[in-house]
Formats: C-alpha cells, sequence, structure tokens
C-alpha cells in the first residue's frame, strides 16, 4: 500500500511540474478509469496551488524551476494569444453555417493578412527606418488627392523607390555604417527566398492533413463517435458545435453518394462541343482584354509624358488605366461564371475549379501584359525615375482593385439579394462565389509582391485592404447570402488556393524582379541604385571590395562557387525533383495502405 502511495505521489509531482498542455496529454494517456484520471487531475491541481504559496514566501534559485515557470508562462500566453484571435469564434460560425468550401476562403484570407504582416515588418525594419536617419525634408503640398493616385506630395516619401537614398548612412563619425544598395537589394532577396520556403511547407503541410493524413480517411463511424469535445459545456458553443459536425457529414456522405452518371454517345459529344466552346469563348475574351489593356496603358503613357503631370486632368487620367483594368478582372469572372452553368458540371466542385483555371488565366495574362509594358516601355521612357512611376501604377492598382472588391460585395451579393427577394423571388438568395473571390486575393498578393520593389511599403497597404475586406465580406455573406445548395466536400481547397498563389503567382513574380534586377537599367537620378548598369551591379561590386579583406574569404568563395555557378544550381535541382518524387511515391503507398485497412475494417 505504502509503495503505491510513494509512486501516486511521484506522479502527482512530476504531473504539476509539467506545462499545461503536457499535463493534460499525460493524464489522458494514463492507463485509468475516468474517476481516477479525475481524481489525479485535482490532487495535481492541489499541489500546484501549494507550490505556488510557497512560492510566493520563500524564492527558489534552481535553474531547472526557473526553466519549467519560463515554459508554463510561455504556454499561458500562447493559449491566451488562442483565446484572443478576433476571428477563431467567427470562423466556426461560418465553417457551420456554410461548409469547409466557403470557410476555406476566409482561412486563406486570413492567411494572406499575417503574410503581409511580416513582409511588412522585413521592409520596414531593414529598408524604412534607416532612409527616416537620411530622408530630407518633403517641400511638396498635401491635397488629399494623392490617396487615390499615389502622385504628388507621396513621391517625396518612403513609400517609393525613387526617395531611397544611394549613400552610407552613418550618424556617428567614425561610426558603424548602413549601405542602403545592399540593404535593399538583400531585404529583398531575403525575403523572397522566405516566401518560397513558407509557401512551399504551408502547401507541404496543407497537402499533407488533407491527402496523407490518416484521419482524412477515416470513416463517417469514427467521425461520429470519436471527434466530439467533451469539454464543451457551454450552451451555445455546443450548438454550433452539433451543426458544424453535421455540416462535414453531409459533405462526407455527399462525396460518398455521388452520382455518376451514364451519358449517351450523342450526349457526350454534345457536352465536349459545349466544353470546347466555352473555352474558346473564355480564352478569346482575355486575349481581348490582354489587348485592350496593353493599348490602353500605351496611350496613357503617351498622355501623361506630353501632359501636364501635376495638374487635375492628369492625375484624373492616371487612373484610367486601373479602372479599366479592375473593370476587366471583375466582370470577367462573371462571364466565366455564366458559362460554367451553361456546361452543366457533374459537381460543383468540377465547376468552381474549371471558373478557377479561366479566371487565373485572364488576370496572369493581364498582369504580365502590364509587367512587359513596365519594363519594356515605361523603363525606356524619358521619365526621370521610371521606378516611382511603376510604384505608382501598381499603387493605383492595388487601391482600385480593393474598391471594386468593396463593390463587387454590394452589387453582387447585397444588390443580387434585394433582387432575389422582391422583384425574381425564383431566383432566390445568391451563394458565394468561392472562385471569383479568391482569385481577386492572389491577383491583389500578385500585384503586392511585384509592387515590393517599387514600393517597399506595400504589404502594409495590403495588409490594411485586406482586413477590411474579411470584414465586408464575412457581413455581406452572413446578411445576402445562401448555403451552396449541393452540399460537397472540399478537403483540397485550401492545398489549392495556395498552389495557385504559389504557381503561376509567385512563380510569375520571381521572374519579373529577376529580370528587373538583373538585366534592366536603374533610372540615372533616383533611387538607391542610380547610376549602376543594374541592381545587381551593387552586389558584384560589394563582392570586389571583399576580396581584398582575407577574413571575407569564404563569403568570396560561396559566391562565385555556388551562387553564380549554374551546376550547382542544376545538381539542387535535381535532388529537389528526387525528393519530390520519393515524397509522391510514400503518399501514394500510404494512401493505397490506408484504403485497403478500410476496406478490411469493413468486410
Amino acid at each position: 500500500f505504502f509503495a503505491w502511495f510513494d509512486a501516486e505521489e511521484d506522479l502527482v509531482r512530476s504531473l504539476a511540474s509539467m506545462s499545461t498542455n503536457e499535463r493534460i496529454k499525460a493524464i489522458q494517456k494514463l492507463p485509468e478509469t475516468m474517476r481516477k484520471k479525475r481524481d489525479i487531475r485535482n490532487k495535481v491541481l492541489k499541489e500546484i496551488t501549494k507550490k505556488s504559496r510557497h512560492r510566493g514566501a520563500q524564492r527558489s534559485c534552481c535553474t531547472k524551476g526557473a526553466a519549467v515557470s519560463f515554459r508554463r508562462f510561455g504556454n499561458t500566453l500562447s493559449e491566451y494569444f488562442r483565446l484572443l484571435q478576433i476571428w477563431h469564434k467567427t470562423l466556426k460560425i461560418i465553417g457551420a453555417e456554410f461548409g469547409t468550401s466557403v470557410l476555406s476562403y476566409f482561412v486563406f484570407l486570413k492567411w494572406l493578412i499575417n503574410f503581409n504582416l511580416f513582409s511588412f515588418l522585413i521592409n520596414f525594419g531593414f529598408v524604412t527606418i534607416p532612409q527616416f536617419l537620411a530622408a530630407e525634408p518633403n517641400n511638396l503640398s498635401f491635397t488629399g488627392l494623392e490617396l487615390f493616385t499615389g502622385a504628388g506630395y507621396f513621391q517625396q516619401t518612403v513609400l517609393y523607390y525613387g526617395f531611397y537614398t544611394n549613400a552610407t548612412i552613418s550618424k556617428i563619425k567614425n561610426g558603424p555604417s548602413y549601405n542602403m544598395q545592399l540593404a535593399y537589394i538583400f531585404t529583398v532577396g531575403v525575403y523572397f527566398v522566405t516566401c518560397f520556403l513558407i509557401l512551399l511547407f504551408s502547401i507541404a503541410k496543407s497537402f499533407y492533413k488533407n491527402f496523407v493524413n490518416p484521419q482524412s480517411f477515416s470513416g463517417n463511424a469514427s467521425k461520429l463517435l470519436c471527434t466530439w469535445d467533451f469539454n464543451i459545456t457551454n450552451e451555445k458553443a455546443v450548438k454550433l458545435k452539433q451543426k458544424n459536425l453535421s455540416t462535414q457529414m453531409k459533405e462526407d456522405l455527399a462525396e460518398v453518394n455521388k452520382e455518376v452518371l451514364d451519358f449517351s454517345v450523342t450526349e457526350r459529344v454534345f457536352r465536349i462541343a459545349v466544353h470546347l466552346l466555352a473555352w474558346v469563348a473564355s480564352l478569346g475574351a482575355a486575349v481581348a482584354a490582354c489587348t485592350g489593356v496593353y493599348f490602353l496603358s500605351i496611350n496613357n503613357l503617351e498622355l501623361f509624358m506630353k501632359g501636364h503631370r501635376n495638374d487635375l486632368e492628369g492625375q484624373a487620367a492616371m487612373l484610367v488605366l486601373p479602372v479599366i483594368a479592375s473593370l476587366l478582372n471583375t466582370l470577367m469572372p462573371f462571364f466565366f461564371s455564366w458559362l460554367g452553368h451553361l456546361e452543366r458540371f457533374q459537381t460543383p466542385g468540377q465547376h468552381i475549379y474549371v471558373t478557377i483555371t479561366r479566371t487565373i488565366i485572364l488576370k496572369m495574362s493581364v498582369v504580365g501584359i502590364l509587367c512587359y509594358y513596365w519594363l519594356n516601355v515605361v523603363a525606356t521612357s524619358e521619365s526621370q525615375c521610371w521606378e516611382t512611376l511603376v510604384g505608382q501604377d501598381i499603387y493605383r492598382l492595388v487601391l482600385v482593385d480593393f474598391i471594386f472588391c468593396l463593390l463587387g460585395s454590394f452589387f453582387g451579393e447585397f444588390l443580387r439579394r434585394i433582387i432575389g427577394t422582391t422583384v425574381f423571388v425564383s431566383l432566390g438568395l445568391p451563394e458565394f462565389d468561392i472562385g471569383r473571390n479568391v482569385l481577386d486575393l492572389i491577383y491583389a498578393q500578385t500585384l503586392t509582391w511585384i509592387g515590393i520593389l517599387f514600393s517597399p511599403l506595400l504589404p502594409g497597404i495590403q495588409m490594411i485592404a485586406f482586413s477590411i475586406v474579411i470584414f465586408v465580406k464575412k457581413v455581406s455573406l452572413m446578411r445576402n447570402c445562401q448555403p451552396p445548395r449541393k452540399v460537397w466536400r472540399t478537403a483540397q481547397m485550401m492545398t489549392s488556393f495556395m498552389f495557385l498563389l504559389f504557381c503561376p503567382s509567385f512563380l510569375g513574380v520571381l521572374s519579373v524582379i529577376g529580370v528587373t534586377v538583373w538585366r534592366v537599367k536603374p533610372s540615372e537620378g533616383c533611387g538607391p541604385f542610380r547610376g549602376l548598369s543594374s541592381m545587381y551591379a551593387a552586389v558584384s561590386e560589394w563582392i570586389q571590395m571583399l576580396e581584398s579583406y582575407t577574413v571575407s574569404k569564404w563569403v568570396v568563395w560561396i559566391y562565385h562557387n555556388l551562387i553564380t555557378n549554374a551546376l550547382f544550381f542544376f545538381i539542387l535541382s535535381t535532388i529537389v525533383l528526387i525528393v519530390i518524387y520519393l515524397y509522391w511515391q510514400i503518399i501514394q503507398g500510404r494512401k493505397t495502405m490506408t484504403k485497403r485497412l478500410q476496406e478490411q475494417l469493413i468486410n
């Protein structure tokens, strides 16, 4: 008896020294009854209370105790931050009311907000703050119109590339200095490498969660019997959890009971003809839109270079290009969605994925035409600072796209609800268009990535815009939209969104940034790279300077043998492809094993 009592005391003391999460997991794993686990938990809480009282009377200088206390404090803070998440409860309500398909849009938008916050902090910390130390006073007057055009007063601020100095910043005589050229290009370079790794990790994590994790292939019985959280005691939380679980069950059952329609030969030929006509119409519309944007941008630049750049008419003319581009990006997806309804896909998922594919072809084509215009027309124009001109164009595109996104919620959802409930009652409430809204986010994020080189603070502006969008979309969804008429499971949606953000969006941006840094000549009279043959020339000059220092020989060796060596990148790419192939084979093997296990359990 005494041995058993001593063992229980040792168990209580060891549990009391753990963090909250570790203690809960350890108690759950004990091979005891629920009543016995509750008794052990109560004893542990009493032990923690007793220790806290003794700790108030006498301080312990033990290193282990300090480490444990610090770990507890960190876990407590993380729990509080988790509870203080503004959108945590809202996302649960959206998932319960509208299903995981609509929820995936808001989760993706929330992820982009955090992503842009990270981007803003990096640029502001390493580029903007040092520039404040060397900034000259702004002599231009602020009229308020700059908020829409991005020109005027903002030209002489840290918002644009042209304001940054090419000098070495040093406020203390014979003290440390800050090379703005290297800081600017290294900040942008390290930022894009970090973005590349974050996106790859997010795609892999989402892919594992939705395709590889055996829990994602668990049956409905296990979901029904084993997923309830018995710690929930609040009545509203219980009802919300029940509704959320019910929606997930409906989605899984809809996936299982999906009907496979058997069409005749005539019907198949007719459907294929309709699909081909729809694709010809969508691609033709995209080509026509890109052609119009290109000729409009050329005409807009000629008017800007010939006319008065600072008068009201000249600044209003700057808004023509972003307004037309945003109109095309807003109206064309409605046309693509209408084409999808004519094609009559068997599942809502097929309709959404086809609409997303057509819309992203349009949006990325428009962005590609604009990039060609900026790097081949604006960069060779007579402008004193073409980088600032490009930054202003991107600022206007981001701002007008944000305004059109808000107007889309008003006209596309609010007025549609009024018409569907008063004029044409048979239409009913509208459904939330996932494809169109997701592509709007990817288009806006693509513009932000391109604009980072020309407007370092653009991620902060986009972060504010996304924060407003998530609130407006949430209110519009709750008040104007109805849940999808056809319930369907969308475990792959978040993975698809991440993949579309990575390719073609992020990879296309890397190509544009690479051409700008290596090939295009910077302006002679503005920016940190003025007077150089290219932005990358700043790195080459720095390496040549380091060759005279013995301490920095290792940096020079890495530059010549790794960074500028094509063979190294070829070997690295081959290794990455082999790893991806092996990982894919492991995934397929695990999925096959899981399905076989499920079949054995069913049999």
